[in-house]
């Protein structure tokens, strides 16, 4: 926590009572101070002063996943979690969140503010970039969990002992990395429905946070692009099993149009942003994303055709063209609907809230379109050359 004097002492209290009476197992209560300035320290070594299951840990450097990385590593519990100090998410779902850790069932547990049978309380502008964080962690990165920011998680100890010293982030990154990682390890992420209500008072700058998000994620896509990561091996420690490799020709090739893809696709969207930028105050947000789209669209698959797919030539370039802007057009649905949901939501919005929101749409389109382009518009130069059939009929 960071600066929380006004909430400590009342959630700390709640959850302690909580635990003391209603949970059947033996339990301990870590307050992490990360790098406060206020009072926090202070009503928190009170706390722990009051109450002997409640240990309190200062860190002078702030980051969630920092905070979360030395208390996990330092905890001798079987099963351990973490909440966010306005205690947001009901207690209620603290038991069926750890019960499959402790019976062994599953290695991580996540509390999802996003399926069917959760309750959730907060402003659009947190549910529109909670659902397009979703959508891009499906398309980037082939998440299959459903919420990842959700302040309310669990892990078994042994798992968390191999697992917390891969994720390289420190701040609100950590949970979508740990979880990817864990998913790559073939481990089982149990999801649990909650009841949520958003705090008012959050501290978090959700501008910030979503640019070291993406940071993130072109970070991890990179590093699963050139196998950096032991991934084999934690499959194997964990009994998960090896990894199921392409045939080694097919793995490359795949690998190399990936990182030129995304070379590509990196200078692709830079170009985007600077032409929204440049049309945004003379046609609007809407006509400047068209314009921006339409050039870089064929700019983009001009490239792709000859540095990602090999094609040479003016052989079917204005065929590979034509498809190319249907699945421009494509993204543009994607990208617009995005910009249409965020102004019904919040007529006027702030200016990087609109920018993030609309690299979230386009990194989502940007999969879409390798895709199409790999499947669809390039899919004769992926075919290896069949051998003649000379056979008798």
């Amino acid at each position: 926590m960071y600066n929380e004097e006004a909430d400590l002492a009342n959630s700390v209290r709640r959850l302690h009572w909580h635990l003391a009476h209603t949970f059947p197992y033996p339990f301990r209560i870590t307050i992490a101070d990360n790098a406060s300035t206020d009072r926090t320290l202070s009503i928190a070594q009170t706390l722990a002063s009051e109450f002997p299951e409640v240990r309190v840990v200062h860190l002078d450097e702030k980051g969630r996943g920092r905070a979360l990385r030395a208390v996990w590593l330092d905890s001798p519990a079987p099963v351990l979690a973490y909440m966010d100090v306005d205690l947001s998410t009901d207690l209620a779902a603290l038991l069926p969140l750890v019960a499959p850790l402790i019976s062994g069932h599953s290695d991580l547990a996540i509390g999802t503010r996003l399926a069917p049978a959760s309750r959730v309380l907060r402003g659009p502008k947190r549910e529109l970039i909670s659902r397009g964080y979703n959508l891009l962690l499906r398309g980037t990165l082939v998440a299959r969990f459903s919420d990842a920011q959700c302040g309310f998680k669990a892990i078994r100890r042994d798992v968390a002992q191999h697992l917390v010293p891969l994720v390289e982030d420190g701040g609100w990154f950590f949970d979508t990395e740990l979880l990817v990682l864990a998913e790559r390890a073939g481990l089982r992420i149990h999801e649990v429905p909650v009841d949520w209500v958003d705090d008012p008072d959050s501290r978090v700058d959700i501008v910030a946070t979503a640019l070291a998000d993406l940071r993130g994620i072109i970070r991890l896509v990179g590093a699963f692009a050139v196998g950096r990561l032991p991934l084999g091996q934690l499959r194997t420690q964990f009994g998960r099993g090896p990894l199921e490799p392409l045939a080694p020709g097919v793995a490359a090739g795949l690998t190399r149009q990936l990182l030129r893809f995304a070379a590509v696709g990196a200078v692709s969207t830079l170009a985007y942003l600077v032409l929204y930028v440049a049309f945004r105050g003379t046609v609007g947000a809407q006509g400047a994303n068209l314009l921006a789209l339409l050039l870089t669209a064929i700019a983009n698959t001009a490239a792709n055709r000859r540095l990602t797919f090999g094609v040479r030539g003016r052989r079917a370039a204005g065929r590979h063209q034509a498809q190319g802007l249907l699945v421009f057009a494509l993204g543009l649905v994607l990208t617009s609907g995005s910009l249409g949901v965020l102004h019904t939501l919040a007529p006027a919005p702030e200016r990087g809230l609109e920018l993030i929101v609309l690299v979230m749409a386009n990194l989502a389109a940007t999969v879409l379109r390798f895709l199409l382009l790999r499947l669809w518009v390039f899919r004769s130069t992926n075919r290896e050359p069949q051998a003649l059939d000379t056979r008798p009929a």
